[in-house]
């Protein structure tokens, strides 16, 4: 069974920065897709960030120039880098795995930014 487990969320003051690590119990072979989605409590979840085999990041409206998504192949974890936070960017991460055209889902990481 392929484990996914994000780690790094926590509490930060506006304008602060946390970064999240997402890592797979397996190999990432092509074709393959990890990112973040986000969720607040009564709210839909939303795509924070992705990144694929390709390597073109793909980040929400709302973090482009805050978030930055990279990846460590050998380590097959993908990070995610957030500075400047907003009160808004608090939540439950979700990291996930698309592989072979299954996917994956973490247990996800709380990141709350207090005014």
């Amino acid at each position: 069974q392929v484990q996914v487990v994000e780690s790094g969320g926590g509490l930060v003051q506006v304008g602060g920065s946390l970064r999240l690590s997402c890592s797979a119990s397996v190999r990432i072979l092509a074709p393959w897709t990890m990112g973040w989605y986000r969720q607040e409590p009564g709210k839909q979840r939303e795509l924070v960030a992705n990144l694929g085999t390709g390597g073109v990041p793909n980040y929400a409206d709302s973090v482009k120039d805050r978030f930055t998504i990279s990846r460590d192949n050998a380590k097959n974890t993908v990070y995610l880098q957030m500075n400047n936070l907003k009160a808004e960017d608090s939540g439950v991460y979700y990291c996930y795995l698309i592989r072979f055209g299954n996917t994956f889902w973490g247990q996800g990481t709380q990141v709350t930014v207090s005014s």
